[in-house]
């Protein structure tokens, strides 16, 4: 008989900070920004197995960029401050995949899909230098609101930008208890770790 543990909204939680870097599927009319190719991944571990869940399904919903980020240096005038102005995010919180059997299934009831479906972002401000930037914004998640800081490293990849890092997220900051099973002998660790990598474009028309 196969044993599955619970990870519940941590892994919604962690995707939805990783997927804060993702600029991509609607923006400004004057700087369109193209999603060429993302990964994120979110790991945890328990007293007997570790677990990972993966998506790259993400959708912005506003971003508004400074006048001042045109031309040439496109990409290293959004990095600096005030460069983006305005950014949400929202990701279906079904998109979530693990690679447990029966995770998913648990993991869309602790996150409450059914009432809350979207996982949302909404950036205050950036901070930092390009290459080395921390997004600030807040965070929500099953109804839960947090303000959450984001490390995020930034490499020009030709005419696109990639975007990656890492961040520990607790699950007990949106009030979710670390699952149990079998009694409480098989018990996951509260914290998870996320990494991430987007490569952005700009469409040309």
């Amino acid at each position: 008989m196969k044993r599955h543990l619970s990870v519940p909204s941590s892994l919604g939680a962690a995707l939805a900070l990783a997927a804060a870097v993702v600029v991509g599927q609607v923006a400004s009319a004057q700087t369109p920004l193209n999603i060429e190719k993302a990964k994120i991944t979110i790991a945890g571990t328990s007293n007997v197995h570790d677990y990972t869940a993966t998506t790259a399904d993400a959708r912005v919903t506003r971003v508004q960029i400074a006048a001042t980020a045109a031309g040439p240096e496109f990409w290293e005038e959004v990095q600096k401050p005030g460069g983006l102005e305005a950014f949400d995010l929202s990701i279906a919180a079904d998109t979530l995949k693990s690679t447990k059997d029966g995770l998913d299934k648990n993991m869309y009831k602790a996150l409450k899909t059914k009432e809350h479906a979207q996982i949302t972002f909404s950036l205050k401000r950036m901070e930092g230098t390009a290459g080395d930037l921390k997004a600030i914004g807040t965070l929500q998640i099953a109804g839960v609101e947090r303000e959450v800081t984001l490390p995020l490293k930034t490499v020009r990849k030709g005419s696109n930008l990639s975007v990656s890092g890492e961040l520990d997220v607790l699950m007990t900051d949106y009030g979710i208890a670390p699952p149990k099973a079998m009694l409480g002998m098989v018990k996951a660790d509260p914290k998870i770790k996320i990494t991430f990598e987007v490569l952005l474009g700009v469409l040309t028309t």
